[in-house]
């Protein structure tokens, strides 16, 4: 066969195969569709199905369909991250600076704590320092990516639960915007190339003057027009973030993040998004997946992935319970935002992929961690939702 038909038949398992059995097994209350996408894209990968049918995988998933597949994956996921970087309103976190900087800082601070501790305990044991990763980049990167709170996902599970538009809903998208940003700023720091510290320097100089640029142009711009240049601007910064040293999502995340939601008809954002979920994002969660290994033991990667897990999934409950306190929210508050800002899936795997990349943490640390932002996802909807109602009930007592 043509390169051309075996990455059809790439395309034709990435799209099928999650799509059956999101539909089939009816997973859609713990495990969205984006989330199965992932799933099967580790079960197509390497460590499974590429280790049982070693032939299979070499015939499908040969260098030149990879080749291709991880050009679309990068393009995918850059447009992705700016459109999180974009969407960002910090006007309201500003507003309520105070309780959403205590919220935001503890609901960050603790789970990279004990994801940091995490981390420490599995560097005990070879095999999960990258050969360019300093033990405090290791440890850094880790204990950040037990604290990660997926926005994208975030905004998704607040549909499902009909709470996004509600007082609480907003909450919470204020506590995860600045964590988002929080999120990138540490990247910023672990990628810190002391060898290319002029280039990293030149970035920010060039950056600050370009975005001056780019804001007056766009002001300037009909909207329709606004969407095309937008995507110059994203391929631009992630050129240039890559250039310096740092990588091309922090420059794709900053694209988006010094722009003006307001400037973008919010029901066309909606759509776009949407239709990068849809169309082009499942090719980034299949590369993801075949990027999985199991080289220092199945069983050595599913218990740090089970001790990422508890470390990210108590650490974020303590540090929001712990601000529950502080600011003397409602009984059940605590535990129900908790919940939702353990979301991972998304931005936590885009985070890890960046580790990958500049080898900061080797694959089977990357398998840990992926499996850790998959089980931590599925977890939240069947967690919340009788919390929620239970809250509601009591919000109703009150009344």
């Amino acid at each position: 066969m043509t390169t051309t038909e075996v990455f059809l038949i790439a395309l034709l398992l990435i799209f099928s195969v999650p799509y059956l059995l999101w539909r089939g097994l009816r997973t859609d209350y713990y495990a969205p569709l984006v989330v199965v996408q992932i799933i099967c894209g580790i079960l197509l990968g390497p460590g499974i199905l590429g280790a049982v049918f070693p032939a299979y995988y070499a015939f499908v998933f040969n260098p030149q369909v990879i080749s291709a597949l991880n050009g679309i994956a990068w393009w995918a996921v850059m447009i992705f991250v700016w459109i999180a970087g974009l969407e960002l309103d910090l006007k309201q976190a500003w507003a309520r600076r105070g309780e959403t900087g205590v919220t935001a800082g503890l609901a960050l601070a603790v789970p990279l704590a004990f994801g940091a501790v995490a981390a420490v305990l599995m560097l005990r044991w070879p095999g999960w320092a990258g050969p360019n990763g300093q033990p405090w980049q290791v440890v850094l990167g880790i204990g950040m990516a037990c604290a990660v709170t997926a926005l994208p996902i975030l905004v998704l599970f607040l549909e499902k639960l009909d709470v996004l538009r509600q007082p609480l809903g907003q909450r919470v998208l204020r506590y995860a915007s600045l964590d988002d940003i929080a999120i990138w700023g540490v990247l910023a720091l672990i990628l810190l190339d002391w060898e290319r510290v002029g280039r990293q320097a030149s970035f920010l100089v060039g950056f600050a003057v370009a975005t001056w640029a780019i804001r007056a142009l766009m002001k300037r711009l009909p909207e329709r027009d606004r969407w095309y240049v937008a995507l110059i601007w994203l391929a631009a910064c992630g050129f240039a973030a890559d250039w310096a040293g740092l990588h091309y999502m922090v420059g794709a995340f900053l694209s988006g993040a010094v722009l003006d939601g307001e400037w973008f008809d919010r029901k066309r954002m909606d759509l776009f998004r949407d239709h990068v979920l849809l169309a082009i994002m499942p090719v980034f969660f299949l590369s993801t997946g075949l990027r999985t290994q199991w080289g220092v033991g199945g069983v050595a990667v599913l218990g740090a992935a089970a001790l990422l897990l508890v470390a990210s999934v108590a650490g974020k409950l303590a540090g929001v319970g712990l601000a529950g306190r502080i600011l003397k929210w409602e009984k059940g508050e605590a535990s129900i935002i908790g919940w939702l800002l353990q979301t991972k899936a998304l931005i936590m795997i885009i985070f890890a992929n960046i580790l990958l990349d500049r080898q900061i943490i080797t694959n089977e640390t990357f398998t840990a961690l992926l499996l850790m932002a998959v089980g931590s996802t599925m977890l939240t909807i069947p967690m919340v939702t009788p919390k929620l109602r239970q809250l509601v009930g009591l919000s109703k007592k009150a009344g």
